[in-house]
């Protein structure tokens, strides 16, 4: 506070021998906490190490349980947290609802980057969405997929539905 560094200390350890203190602090924007190790290794007499972490690495630290109802996958087995993006939300088909997509942590769920290949693998073989085509002699345009059934649904001129497989639609 003295020094006016907006940060939120989250960890301190003296390293074995106790030659080194860690702290880890979150912050939003970069610090700059040359000041503060000075301060700091004055009042402990030993060699200050100030890590910066981000929310996700905070979250796998702490745990918890994810909107799966199962331990979060960054405090069980995620060691490196690759980028996610909204657009791999809208391949998934999930609501674009902050609290459905993101985690504990606040940002967008780390699930959804390794499942990202998947949608995309299962949905190479749909018509797009919106595509007029006739199968079976029923014309209409596709309006939506069911990657996990593989079916998809057409709309006929008279608003009527059919749900089209497509096994079935490739023969």
């Amino acid at each position: 506070e003295d020094l006016s560094l907006d940060m939120k200390f989250i960890d301190a350890y003296f390293t074995f021998d106790r030659k080194q203190l860690v702290l880890q602090f979150l912050a939003d924007n970069r610090i700059d906490f040359r000041e503060l190790a000075k301060k700091l290794a004055g009042i402990y007499k030993t060699r200050i190490e100030l890590r910066q972490i981000g929310v996700r690495d905070k979250a796998k630290e702490i745990g918890g349980i994810g909107l799966c109802g199962r331990n979060l996958c960054c405090s069980v087995f995620l060691n490196d947290f690759n980028s996610v993006s909204i657009n791999m939300a809208k391949n998934q088909n999930l609501s674009l609802n902050p609290t459905k997509i993101n985690g504990m942590c606040g940002r967008l769920l780390c699930c959804l980057k390794y499942e990202d290949d998947t949608y995309t693998e299962l949905k190479k073989d749909f018509p797009p969405i919106g595509t007029r085509l006739k199968v079976n002699n029923v014309s209409g345009k596709v309006i939506t997929h069911n990657l996990f059934k593989r079916t998809y649904t057409l709309e006929k001129e008279d608003k009527t539905c059919v749900e089209i497989s497509l096994d079935e639609s490739n023969k």
